[in-house]
């Protein structure tokens, strides 16, 4: 697939290092300070809106308010307070190691990979205008659908926390809908959710946040697709330039998706180490794919063990095979 530009036909090699130009060291280096209109340098057209890059504005503008909503209730806009894993990773490290993790990785390179979170919409943005096609329709409601999921696991959590940590004061009326769940005291005792969502995968939120970003990533490319014959093979060298428009959009994509796996792989250490029955909850429910699930429950029925794992992971209600 190819990624043309207004400017110069293609999304190239020079179009990703002015974007990143410009996101590392601020708009002068990309365009005059003396002039306020949109960067024309970048390909954005002065005057024209593209509809594309609009309707992506609106969906990830509605995506931050949900994430501002979460983040909030959970109180981490306490600046007082921070992400348990950094707790525990600061008991694991040495005090200058930490810092130096503090500073390259947590203050910088995920800051970095939300600036580049945004070419997706610049290459939306810098298309030819044009109104909203089939395929933009279809991005609007999957990336909804997705957004709905992902508030329902959030409250899911949200409404278990609650209950684990103060279930006298928990009141399931007052929860949202999709997580009014009926809880037990086996449930907080087993420490960590396992029920709703959370049933089908390990971290359903995780699995949303990702899908919604690959999916606005996929939105911003051109209809049409390149011929990878001809990237390859179509002369005596490697056509980079329409390899990179190919993989260049996809690697904030893949960064987040890399990052989300790496981190994953941490958190889920912290909750074996504190939760027995993780193992088990490991061994029967896929980390963000349900069809994980399934074929865990598949290969566990055939090797043998399923419903003990079961018992482990939801109770007595798990049903005998």
């Amino acid at each position: 697939m190819s990624l043309k530009s207004t400017a110069s036909g293609r999304f190239s090699r020079q179009s990703i290092l002015r974007i990143l130009r410009s996101c590392l060291y601020g708009p002068k280096s990309s365009f005059s300070t003396s002039s306020h209109t949109p960067p024309a340098s970048l390909g954005i057209v002065p005057g024209a809106y593209n509809p594309r890059a609009l309707m992506m504005l609106a969906l990830i503008v509605t995506w931050m308010f949900r994430l501002s909503y979460n983040t909030y209730r959970r109180g981490l806009f306490n600046l007082k307070d921070e992400d348990y894993r950094w707790i525990v990773l600061r008991k694991q490290l040495h005090p200058i190691l930490f810092q130096i993790t503090n500073l390259t990785f947590i203050a910088g390179i995920q800051n970095i990979l939300l600036l580049l979170l945004g070419i997706p919409t610049y290459i939306a943005a810098t298309q030819p205008v044009q109104p909203l096609e089939n395929r933009d329709y279809a991005v609007i409601l999957l990336s909804l659908l997705v957004l709905i999921i992902e508030f329902t696991s959030d409250n899911q959590q949200y409404a278990f926390q609650s209950f684990k940590h103060h279930p006298r004061r928990f009141h399931v009326s007052h929860q949202w809908f999709g997580a009014r769940l009926d809880w037990s005291p086996a449930d907080a005792e087993r420490g960590f959710i396992t029920r709703g969502l959370w049933a089908y995968a390990r971290h359903p939120n995780f699995a949303c946040e990702q899908s919604f970003w690959w999916i606005m990533t996929l939105a911003s490319l051109p209809s049409h697709q390149l011929d990878v014959h001809t990237i390859f093979f179509g002369g005596d060298k490697i056509d980079w330039d329409a390899l990179l428009s190919v993989v260049g959009p996809l690697t904030p994509a893949l960064a987040l998706s890399a990052l989300f796996f790496s981190s994953t792989l941490y958190t889920e250490a912290i909750s074996a180490g504190k939760y027995p029955a993780y193992a088990a909850y490991q061994a029967r429910v896929g980390m963000f794919s349900p069809p994980a699930t399934f074929m865990k429950g598949i290969w566990l029925a055939a090797v043998g063990g399923r419903v003990e794992i079961e018992r482990a992971i939801w109770g007595k209600e798990a049903k005998d095979e």
